[in-house]
């Protein structure tokens, strides 16, 4: 009895000797892991990379992306689901996260993205400027005002002068430059990086009044995460030059 106390105790103080806290609370950890990304949709195909070359970087970790408008990711964080980062894309949502308490430390900018028009292959409308999307009979979708993208299109009404009338607002860029490739629309607004993303299936028309509307996104791991330490290779991975090298190939400028 006394040898099997003995073997408890040694094994219990080997494996505390292994287990070092991040200062939450919880284990950190060395190798091996897995962390919970939120990230603005726009961000998807950058990230998707940046998540490999993650996952090579920490072998045994591994990383899972979930992608949607920012606003919608702000409001499941805040309604407690977990996740280990953050990545917006405004400040605006960003902000609201870290008003209700849920970032560890501050956040930190690691690009900048801006507006341009989407329409079908060749442009058949003969769209040549945000002033055409008022033209009536057009069907333009953009993004929902408390969308970053939907944030960005209002400073462009309001730089040009011209209010637009959508037949449907989006919860997110991807969704608005969906309706734009299956038909659904004639034109729509989204990133330049969405755009670029499309490749041959859409025509852009760029938009000069969008450099007064651009918007920067920061990233930043989450108070509740289940390993800080993780998370924060991840941000600084996405803030680092290989990260940067994936955001720019994706069309992303730096903040």
């Amino acid at each position: 009895m006394l040898a099997t106390a003995f073997s408890a105790v040694v094994v219990a103080t080997v494996i505390a000797g292994c287990t070092s806290s991040d200062g939450t609370g919880s284990p950190s950890t060395t190798e091996g892991g897995s962390i919970t990304v939120f990230a603005a949709a726009s961000l998807e195909s950058a990230f998707t990379e940046i998540g490999e070359q993650f996952e090579t970087d920490n072998p045994g970790s591994s990383v899972e992306f979930s992608f949607a408008g920012s606003s919608a990711l702000v409001t499941q964080l805040t309604q407690g689901a977990d996740a280990d980062v953050f990545a917006s894309a405004d400040a605006r949502n960003m902000d609201k996260a870290v008003a209700a308490g849920l970032v560890e430390g501050g956040p930190v900018d690691f690009a900048t993205n801006t507006l341009t028009i989407v329409v079908a292959p060749g442009n058949p409308k003969g769209i040549k400027s945000f002033a055409d999307l008022a033209t009536p009979g057009l069907n333009v979708v953009v993004c929902a005002p408390v969308v970053p993208c939907g944030g960005a299109t209002e400073k462009v009404e309001k730089a040009t002068g011209v209010t637009l009338d959508p037949v449907s607002e989006e919860t997110s860029v991807t969704d608005v430059l969906g309706k734009v490739t299956s038909g659904q629309a004639d034109a729509g607004l989204v990133y330049v990086t969405d755009a670029a993303g499309a490749g041959d299936k859409v025509t852009s028309v760029a938009v000069p009044e969008a450099a007064q509307a651009v918007n920067t996104y920061p990233i930043a791991v989450l108070k509740e995460s289940g390993d800080t330490q993780l998370a924060q290779r991840f941000v600084d991975l996405v803030t680092g030059a290989a990260g940067q090298k994936a955001l720019a190939k994706a069309g992303f400028a730096k903040p």
